[in-house]
């Protein structure tokens, strides 16, 4: 093998020329013979067992010669790779160039790699923060939440209303005869909430324990097909009432729900945790603000492949996301009118912010020569087994050392930034809560690692991780071809 030319271009990749020699050819030629050998059918040999030259004169010396080139590249690709000491971050695509022959052959590479990073201004940087503030109400709510949890139903002989669950019997006729689906036996109804049937709960408010009644209802156009717009007849029957027992607010309502013997110490608590939170949710965002500043504020000329890897793990992460809700992938794809590529594309801007995230990060931890301890390591994992009370030699097996180191590193280099940092009072509109539609772009925002819980950020921002290894092992035929993910 032998390096012929070595060429830097633009978005962080490389133009590899690399020759095979005669020799290393010849050997990936026999390979590739004890390959195919079994598969060429040569009269009068039994299959496999035609010499090699026997099966060349019958059908020409190049039948081996495409194989014996997808043999013998990703040998001369590696190792050309290694000699230039270029740090891959994706899959190269591959080429031959000039006339194949049993001299050898040439062939050229663009590779992706490791970027270089110039850091910006990442020390005494402004961002904005939010103060923690609980009010009464606030409290209250909490209390509202707790006495909900610890709320007893209990029979009520009257009549029913909206709050009130009704325990009832249905069966559902469209023009005289049943649909299925439409009936329920002892189905627990609480009147008020919308979970039925538009028009069934009103028409229930006001019957009483025994009742019998034919509800009528015309379900939604938009229900399912044989449903939509039609006319039907609930038979309902009516066993119990049942309305809520709601706790009164005072000591012993205190003393069953916490460890307090009073309203006021438990109000007093309710009131700290909801502080810690806020807190806690105003200095995650003080610290992503930062974060995004950095990274933007690096000059760095960022490879496609690195985003496209990221882009595809946003993918993965939510794909992951809308089947835990138990909807297939194809299907979401189907009810949104969506194509995986489209997905793709929309990830691809907040695959780029992560990208340089990390290599911002990666950037800190080199500029700061920040290093990590063994001693650090196993405190950390001491830490993490007595949090989540799971055996310390189980959190190793699980937790490689060089992931902690990551970890350790990241948050170290993050806490560098945020504590030269400078809060300053968010504008108005920074307190107001903007609702957004959620949508496939947005969930990939949503996945971005957020700095203070990100791992391995240096794995990442070398995009050494799982599948996302750069291909070591590039196939070629005669004519150019990009080598896959």
């Amino acid at each position: 093998m032998n390096v012929k030319n070595c060429e830097n271009q633009e978005k962080s990749t490389v133009a590899l020329t690399v020759e095979v020699s005669g020799a290393e050819f010849e050997a990936a030629i026999v390979k590739a013979y004890q390959k195919m050998r079994k598969k060429i059918n040569v009269p009068g040999f039994r299959p496999g067992k035609a010499p090699q030259k026997i099966i060349e004169g019958m059908y020409g010396a190049e039948v081996f010669y495409e194989e014996a080139v997808n043999i013998a590249m990703p040998d001369a690709y590696e190792a050309a790779v290694a000699e230039k000491k270029l740090e891959v971050v994706g899959y190269p695509q591959v080429e031959l160039e000039g006339e194949l022959t049993k001299d050898g052959f040439t062939f050229k590479a663009i590779v992706p790699v490791y970027p270089e990073v110039k850091l910006g201004e990442y020390k005494g940087l402004k961002a904005p923060k939010t103060p923690a503030k609980v009010s009464a109400a606030d409290v209250d709510d909490r209390l509202k939440e707790m006495a909900e949890r610890n709320t007893r139903l209990v029979s009520a002989d009257r009549e029913a209303k909206n709050g009130d669950v009704a325990v009832i019997d249905f069966e559902g006729f469209l023009d005289g005869t049943p649909f299925d689906g439409g009936k329920g036996e002892n189905h627990n109804l609480e009147l008020g909430t919308g979970s039925f049937v538009p028009g069934f709960e009103e028409q229930v408010v006001g019957m009483k324990a025994g009742d019998e009644k034919d509800v009528n209802i015309t379900f939604p156009a938009d229900y399912t097909p044989e449903l939509a717009g039609k006319d039907v007849v609930f038979k309902v029957k009516l066993h119990e009432v049942k309305e809520k027992d709601v706790p009164a607010m005072d000591d012993e309502f205190a003393k069953d729900v916490s460890e307090f013997d009073t309203l006021k110490e438990l109000k007093a608590d309710i009131k700290k945790k909801i502080t810690e939170e806020r807190e806690n949710a105003a200095q995650q965002t003080f610290e992503d603000n930062l974060m995004q500043q950095v990274a933007e504020n690096i000059t760095a000329d960022v490879p496609d492949a690195m985003v496209d890897a990221q882009a595809r793990r946003f993918l993965d992460n939510f794909k992951n996301q809308i089947q835990q809700q138990g909807i297939p992938y194809d299907q979401y794809l189907k009810m949104t009118g969506m194509d995986e590529s489209k997905l793709l594309e929309d990830a691809k801007e907040p695959a780029l912010r992560q990208v340089r995230l990390d290599l911002a990060l990666a950037a800190i931890i080199k500029e700061e020569k920040i290093e990590i301890s063994d001693e650090d390591v196993e405190n950390e994992y001491k830490t993490m087994a007595e949090k989540y009370s799971i055996e310390l030699e189980n959190v190793k097996k699980y937790l490689p050392a060089e992931q902690i180191k990551d970890q350790l590193s990241t948050r170290k280099a993050i806490d560098l930034v945020t504590e030269s940092a400078t809060a300053t009072a968010p504008k108005a509109e920074d307190d107001e809560e903007k609702p957004a539609k959620k949508s496939a772009k947005k969930s990939a925002e949503d996945d971005e690692e957020k700095p203070a819980k990100k791992t391995a950020a240096k794995k990442t921002a070398k995009a050494e991780d799982g599948e996302e290894k750069p291909a070591k092992k590039p196939a070629a035929k005669k004519t150019a071809k990009k080598t896959e993910e």
